[in-house]
């Protein structure tokens, strides 16, 4: 905390200290209260603007240093200055108090709490931001909530200033007038607790719930306005039509089928999606073969003469596509028909926010739905690089055609998909340039990682080239070039194969969504709220057609959300929680992360502790010819919980499932430093990295005097 932090807590604890050691609350009782009234009202007819202006300081004071005794003062604010006299300067003055309470907590604290608990205030945020004036408005309707908790909390929160205060300011209104025109009857008062009558509180109970109720209203007013234009079906064929068959889309319809709903799920191209046909699963099986390969070239260092292999990259390519045909049938038509989900592989077009058109071949049909759920994935983006149309080239979704290795073979883009396949293909004998215009690979990650995964790739005989732009290609004597810029200077590099990989783009077009008016985001996505609805509340939408996260993990995350509050909905829906992703790149060597890493922390400002365990100091890594990389975790200063952790090394996609365990259910280090990890194993670098915040945290008065003990016991 900072001195002048220092300096106004010291400043409002003496305060706050004086108050109570001068008696100063005895003068803000009833009792004392109706002893002096007569000489109060005196004094307000002998000077009424210095009355009221003393009066007024006081009550921000009581109210701005959290005191007890603002409702006595707003009794006194009707018996000595009338209703509406008192009910004007009762509510600025307490609007001005709650305002300085709430700044001052923001001041002192709000650094603190955000160190403390960052990731899930960062969640209250969030709500704070879509509907916080509407939970203090309701908070300030009903007076069984104490005011000055109310401002503390709110003062901990992204709530901005001039909202706070004037929705205190009307909010607070309602009770001021009931409490000074309570003040205006003091002679019968006989307690306090006489000025709220069950009746009333109850009445502001209702008063309170008024806004949900009228933000409920709100929004169905949207919806129907939304719906205004389309007749809904007396009757429906479905409870849920799922559109698109990858994960979000399968995830769906199984919840939903499993639930005994009746679901129906359309697919025009392949079962399973991206991520089995041209994503995750192909992709994991060419580098399985690739990385034998640089195992098999490692042989010496096994103590191994020599190990050759010939690669014949059809055959290579023709195990991939074996292995997708070997995990097809968990995606299967069969599979899902046995669930009880109905499948058609058809062409699906929205006609309406209850009827899906399906075409199929030699026939069409119009199935009417309660829910539609949209789970259409996502497409390799290609940029309008001039003469990119001329050159041919291949996305992670045509590369896996290729039969022939690319003997010159550029990369363009430097994210998990671009190094994944820039290694592989360089692996296999290609000679590789990767292409990437920022200063440096996985952008998302933190720099060291980006380092050990260049260097890496350096060493393999890549050709990394950051801070290069892609400007052009051109074909010169037969031979494709790319035309590329860095640091102002042009760049030719020739190639015979160009493979695209700068990221994805929602599937948005052709399926009826245009004619519906369904709402699109800035970065061309569906537009969602927190319970993956659209603009229409019976048509939700998952993975990577709506983001935020292009994974296969998050899109079946997401669909949970989107089957649960498409059935249930009307009467319980849940927000989806983004709490704890978890991601890893599968390169060589692996990167794994969840939670926030340095340079997401520093963004967000969120203050943490580091502690970094490195793999070449563990025995399992060394046995294996594998000790490089680290562990790196980030906690909450001075505790034990995990903020995030970074995994770089041998199976970081393995390792990281330890700490996503631990994130997700509050399970600090030293609880993991207490469980026992098989030796040797890989997994003894998460305990290790555990070890290393021990050791950080080390009690040194209690050890200092533990050894002084120690020394007179062999005395």
């Amino acid at each position: 905390m900072s001195f002048s932090r220092w300096a106004l807590l010291a400043f409002i604890a003496a305060l706050v200290a004086a108050f109570f050691a001068f008696d100063l609350q005895h003068y803000l009782t009833l009792e004392m209260l109706k002893l002096q009234q007569a000489a109060i009202e005196a004094y307000r007819a002998d000077h009424p603007v210095l009355a009221s202006v003393v009066y007024a300081l006081i009550y921000i004071a009581v109210t701005g240093l959290s005191l007890p005794g603002a409702t006595v003062l707003t009794l006194a604010g009707g018996a000595v200055f009338g209703l509406l006299w008192g009910t004007l300067i009762v509510s600025f003055a307490s609007t001005i108090g709650a305002t300085l309470a709430f700044l001052a907590a923001r001041f002192l604290f709000s650094e603190a709490v955000k160190s403390r608990f960052g990731d899930r205030l960062n969640l209250i945020n969030k709500g704070m931001d879509r509907q916080g004036a509407l939970y203090l408005f309701t908070l300030r309707l009903v007076p069984v909530f104490p005011f000055f908790v109310i401002n503390l909390v709110m003062g901990l929160t992204n709530l901005k200033a001039q909202t706070f205060y004037w929705v205190s300011q009307v909010g607070m209104l309602a009770g001021t007038v009931v409490y000074v025109n309570a003040g205006t009857q003091l002679g019968k008062l006989e307690s306090l607790s006489g000025i709220l009558s069950p009746g009333l509180i109850g009445s502001f109970a209702l008063l309170g719930v008024f806004p949900l109720l009228a933000n409920k209203i709100v929004e169905a007013i949207k919806a129907n306005k939304v719906y205004a234009q389309w007749v809904k079906p007396a009757r429906f064929d479905s409870n849920i039509v799922v559109i698109g068959a990858g994960s979000g889309g399968l995830v769906t319809a199984y919840i939903t089928a499993a639930v005994k709903a009746k679901v129906t799920l359309i697919e025009k191209h392949k079962m399973g999606g991206d991520c089995l046909n041209t994503g995750c699963v192909p992709s994991k099986a060419l580098i399985r073969s690739a990385r034998l390969l640089a195992q098999m070239r490692r042989s010496a260092d096994f103590g191994i003469k020599k190990a050759d292999a010939e690669v014949n990259f059809a055959e290579v390519m023709s195990r991939v596509q074996s292995v997708v045909k070997a995990v097809e049938p968990h995606d299967s038509v069969q599979r899902y028909t046995d669930l009880g989900v109905e499948v058609i592989e058809g062409e699906a077009m929205i006609i309406s926010p209850w009827e899906v058109q399906v075409k199929t071949v030699g026939e069409s049909r119009i199935i009417t739905t309660r829910s539609i759920v949209i789970a259409a994935g996502a497409r390799p983006f290609v940029p309008p690089i001039p003469g990119i149309e001329h050159i041919g080239y291949l996305t992670s979704d045509t590369v896996w055609d290729l039969r022939e290795l690319p003997k010159r073979l550029v990369v363009l883009g430097g994210g998990p998909i671009g190094c994944e396949l820039a290694q592989s293909f360089a692996r296999l004998g290609s000679e590789v340039t990767q292409v990437e215009m920022l200063p440096r690979l996985l952008v998302r990650e933190d720099s060291e990682v980006s380092e050990a995964v260049m260097a890496t790739f350096r060493l393999e005989g890549i050709h990394v080239l950051v801070e290069h732009t892609a400007k052009g290609f051109i074909i010169e004597s037969g031979e494709k070039i790319l035309l590329a810029e860095h640091d102002g200077k042009e760049l030719r590099i020739p190639f015979d194969n160009l493979l695209l990989a700068i990221g994805r783009v929602a599937n948005i077009q052709g399926y009826g969504l245009e004619q519906l008016g369904v709402e699109i985001s800035a970065g061309r996505a569906i537009e969602i709220n927190e319970f993956q609805q659209t603009n229409y509340p019976n048509i939700f939408a998952c993975g990577d057609v709506s983001g935020p996260f292009q994974f296969t993990h998050t899109a079946a995350h997401q669909a949970w959300y989107a089957s649960v509050n498409a059935l249930f909905g009307s009467f319980i829906k849940f927000r989806t929680d983004y709490s704890v992703i978890p991601w890893a790149t599968f390169t060589d060597p692996e990167v794994a992360r969840v939670g926030l890493n340095e340079q997401d922390a520093k963004a967000k400002g969120v203050v943490y502790e580091l502690s970094t365990y490195h793999l070449d100091d563990l025995d399992r890594a060394i046995a294996d010819g594998v000790a490089h990389g680290f562990v790196k975790v980030l906690t909450a200063p001075g505790n034990d919980r995990i903020l995030g952790v970074t995994i770089v090394g041998e199976q970081a996609g393995e390792l990281i499932a330890e700490f996503v365990l631990a994130i997700k259910h509050n399970i600090g280090l030293n609880k993991l430093l207490g469980t026992i990890h098989i030796y040797p194993t890989l997994s003894e670098a998460n305990k290790y990295a555990a070890g290393v915040w021990k050791r950080n945290h080390a009690p040194k008065g209690l050890l200092w005097c533990i050894a002084r003990y120690h020394d007179w016991r062999r005395r």
